[in-house]
Parts: structure tokens; sequence; C-alpha cells
């Protein structure tokens, strides 16, 4: 039977003893709009903005700038900041070498989630953060179940706790439609990589 990461999510928030600290890893800030909103009376979040798969560097940035924008107008209970990684498109062409030509969320999408958790993981780890999580799951284009399996072995891993995660239930994914309407946020029309970028 297929695992229900919602309600995993939900029995972990449930259960937990007092305001803990989450590193949650943010694509843009469209993906962030409802997972911010969603957690934000449980966590002091901390934004961490990594990813070296986007393509060209403005689109990045323009990104990155709406993160920034998110941020600082939604309403939260508790804090919210963000962590700005490097920009390193090559480290991400290097890791899907051989991959160019697979289809969209195929095994290059897998590596990418990956790459982006790992980052994740360890940063928490070394910062002392109660929890790890990704944006990534609000999508209807993105494996959940890929997610939550990475998450769990780096849970393991780094010795960091995971927040399992498929925000696109509960109408997640609607809900973030509607506050980047609210925010007035720019909506991207392709995932990031340069090969999912309409030609």
């Amino acid at each position: 039977m297929k695992d229900n990461y919602s309600i995993k999510c939900e029995k972990i928030l449930n259960e937990l003893d007092g305001k803990k600290k989450l590193l949650l890893h943010s694509c843009c800030g469209p993906c962030s709009s409802y997972v911010i909103s969603y957690l934000t009376k449980y966590f002091d979040i901390t934004v961490f903005y990594y990813n070296p798969n986007i393509y060209p560097y403005d689109e990045y940035l323009k990104r990155k700038k709406e993160q920034i924008k998110l941020i600082n107008e939604i309403d939260k209970v508790n804090s919210v900041n963000i962590v700005d990684c490097d920009y390193d498109n090559d480290y991400y062409n290097t890791l899907i070498k051989g991959l160019e030509n697979e289809p969209e969320r195929g095994n290059r999408c897998k590596i990418c989630y990956l790459m982006r958790m790992e980052k994740t993981a360890s940063t928490a780890s070394e910062n002392n953060f109660d929890f790890f999580c990704t944006t990534l799951s609000v999508s209807p284009y993105k494996n959940s179940m890929w997610i939550n399996e990475f998450g769990e072995l780096l849970e393991k891993k780094y010795n960091v706790r995971w927040l399992y995660s498929d925000f696109k239930k509960r109408d997640g994914y609607k809900t973030s439609i509607s506050l980047s309407n609210k925010y007035n946020l720019y909506r991207q029309n392709y995932c990031g990589c340069i090969y999912s970028k309409p030609q």
C-alpha cells in the first residue's frame, strides 16, 4: 500500500513538543507560499535557496528575488528567514551528464531532487536544525515517493529529522496558486533546468 506522506507529516506536526527549527529547501516563491503558510505555526523556518539546476542565471536571480519578496510579505506566526546559496550550474551539469535526453520526471530529475535535498540535510545537520524538508512535493509534477524515500535516507546519513510531506495534498497546490496571486508572484513556465525550458 502506498504511503500517505501528508498524514505522516500531520502526525509529526501534532506530536511536536514546542516550537522547532526547520531548514526548508525551496525552489521558488510560488511553491514555498503554501508550505510556509502551513508550517509557520509549528516552526521557525529558514528557507534554503539552493537551486544550481536553474538556467539561465537571470532566471535564477529572478526566482530568488521573488522568494525574498514572499518571505517579507507573507503572513507568518514564527520567524521566516532565508539562506542564499551559491549558484553552481556547472556542478549540476556534471551530475546529470549522460542524462540530458531523459524525459521530464525521469532519472535526471531524480538526481536533481537528491542533489538539492542532500545539501539541505547536510546544512541542517551542521547548523543544529531539528528538521529538514523541501517544497518540491507541492507540485503535481514532482514524485513525492522519490522525495520522501530520499528524505528517509538522508535523515539516517546526516542524523537530522526528515519532515515527511506531500504538500500538493489538502489543496496545497491550488492554495499556492491563490497565494501567488495574492502576493503578485512571478510564476515560471518551466521547472528550472535548460532541458525543461520550452524551446
